[in-house]
């Protein structure tokens, strides 16, 4: 670390000066700034700041720790095309990698398709299709080994919202230990055999329109169902 002018090292534990053994002081140094950075690891921009080493030396350090893999370069979703650092047993923190709604650093849509229509099933069959709650949900995803992850309870409820969102499903009632049920949500409106683009048609008015009910509107009646 560096404060002011004055470089000053914390002391090692015993475990890590046998991993830092034979560095230089610089070396060194790299290795606690990276270390201090956690499992969000560090931007090569930053460490340079940090330990005033000129990037010519800095790079050879890096090969140096990435060899010893005592350090590894990661990418993070919001910045592809930059560097950061971070210890080698560590794991990247979900902010970095993206968590689960990420592959190689792109979102993953068919994914989250897939898990999106489990979810749905899940909730137009069981238990009825009368409610189910996210743990029942949750303990489904994980029966039915659906995702190529572990997913946490915050993160299938985050699914869920999103169709919620989409009106395909809604939260009705709750358990008697206070828990939402969610079940498949209505229809807004009774669908019809007319698909949205055909109002845009200049004959819109002139045609008749057959609904699921079998309710069927002359050409000459207002166009509207209740």
């Amino acid at each position: 670390s560096k404060m002011g002018e004055e470089v000053y090292f914390s002391l090692l534990s015993s475990e890590e000066a046998t991993k830092l053994a034979g560095l230089d002081a610089s070396s060194k140094m790299v290795y606690q700034v990276i270390e201090a950075a956690g499992n969000k690891g560090i931007w090569t921009v930053d460490i340079r700041v940090q330990t005033n080493i000129q990037q010519t030396t800095l790079t050879k350090i890096f090969k140096q720790l990435e060899t010893r893999r005592l350090i590894k370069p990661i990418k993070a979703v919001t910045a592809k095309t930059k560097k950061l650092y971070m210890l080698y047993d560590l794991t990247p923190a979900k902010e970095i990698t993206g968590g689960p709604w990420y592959t190689e650093y792109e979102f993953d849509h068919e994914f989250i398709a897939e898990l999106r229509n489990f979810i749905l099933m899940c909730v137009r069959r069981m238990n009825g299709g009368k409610g189910v709650t996210l743990k029942s949900i949750s303990d489904k995803m994980i029966q039915a080994n659906v995702s190529r992850v572990t997913l946490s309870l915050e993160e299938v409820q985050q699914l869920v919202q999103t169709l919620a969102f989409d009106y395909l499903i809604e939260q009705r009632g709750v358990t008697e230990s206070g828990e939402a049920l969610f079940v498949a949500a209505r229809k807004v409106t009774t669908m019809c055999d007319f698909q949205w683009w055909d109002v845009l048609c200049p004959d819109f008015h002139f045609r008749g329109i057959r609904f699921e009910d079998d309710v069927y509107l002359s050409p000459h009646e207002p166009h509207h169902h209740s």
